[in-house]
């Protein structure tokens, strides 16, 4: 049985794994990315985790997807942008030259669809056919799915969800537009206004579970401290679960998917965040009933990214 090797890269760390069609992991490790060493480097150390990982698996991968932080070229193997590595990868064939190595097939494709993908082959894709899907982290990826098919357009940017206007005048983007998805209900717009209530005094349960220390600030801690109490922590929540459930009803007004799904670290913040959205769909989206729509956690969690690529690799189609 044929062996693929995925590969997730992101800013700090290359995770690496060569697994079945399945989704099988035979074998995987992580490195850090040493980003700031430059591209040649940071394929370099790509390959030798490929050699290893074949060498501990005993067996040699028929196929290589790689999931990246950015804008990439799916049809031509290049990497566009990719904003959170040194020097933004402009133009580089990573296709080729990890090809040119391996002798294998090897695809590219942005890390939230590479996790759309894998929710498409191993997850909530096997019930239903249409979908979107929703990563929440230190910002807000997406990607969607229509008739069992995860759609990219042109370049493999399609279902960029979390750059879709939430808030008309809302705070300037790093894509440059006002008031995305991304700036309001992202990890890190969660960290900074439970900051703010905790520096100014609004969130005592968690200056206590803390002792103050606003570096120490996370989703998880700001959902442990709703839990115990918190109410300008849950009214907070609250708005953010409202942003997506607007982005949410947008998509469905749009798509009529079957499910919204939601991954990353910040959904494990759970129905704090998914029955706002659940009311605003409810509230917003008046054409066409939406009770039977799923609002749910994507079950793969952290191997999301990783399980796409490999998919990828095993030439799981996209379009």
């Amino acid at each position: 049985m044929s062996v693929y090797a995925g590969i997730d890269l992101g800013g700090t760390t290359i995770t690496a794994a060569l697994g079945r069609a399945d989704g099988e992991i035979v074998a995987r490790q992580q490195i850090d990315t040493d980003g700031h060493l430059g591209p040649d480097s940071v394929i370099e150390r790509m390959a030798e985790l490929i050699e290893r990982l074949a060498t501990q698996a005993g067996e040699r991968p028929d196929g290589i997807g790689i999931g990246l932080p950015g804008l990439v070229d799916v049809h031509r193997g290049v990497t566009k942008f990719l904003p959170n590595l040194p020097t933004q990868w402009r133009e580089i064939a990573l296709a080729t030259r990890l090809k040119e190595r391996f002798e294998v097939p090897v695809r590219l494709l942005n890390d939230a669809r590479a996790a759309t993908l894998a929710e498409l082959v191993f997850g909530i894709g096997r019930t239903v056919d249409t979908f979107a899907f929703f990563t929440l982290g230190t910002g807000v990826g997406g990607g969607v799915v229509i008739d069992g098919k995860l759609r990219l357009g042109p370049l493999g940017a399609a279902g960029e969800l979390g750059h879709q206007t939430v808030q008309f005048d809302g705070p300037r983007c790093g894509c440059g537009n006002r008031g995305c998805l991304e700036t309001v209900a992202s990890g890190s717009a969660i960290i900074g206004e439970a900051v703010r209530l905790l520096k100014t005094g609004f969130a005592p349960r968690l200056h206590d579970a803390i002792d103050g220390d606003a570096g120490q600030v996370t989703p998880k801690r700001v959902a442990e401290a709703i839990a115990a109490g918190d109410e300008q922590l849950a009214g907070a929540i609250d708005r953010v679960g409202g942003y997506l459930g607007i982005a949410a009803a947008n998509i469905v007004t749009s798509l009529h998917p079957q499910a919204i799904v939601y991954g990353g670290g910040v959904a494990a913040m759970g129905d704090l965040l998914f029955e706002p959205v659940r009311r605003e769909i409810r509230d917003r989206v008046g054409m066409f009933p939406t009770g039977d729509i799923l609002v749910v956690r994507s079950e793969l969690e952290e191997d999301a990214g990783l399980l796409g690529a490999i998919a990828l690799a095993a030439g799981h189609a996209v379009e």
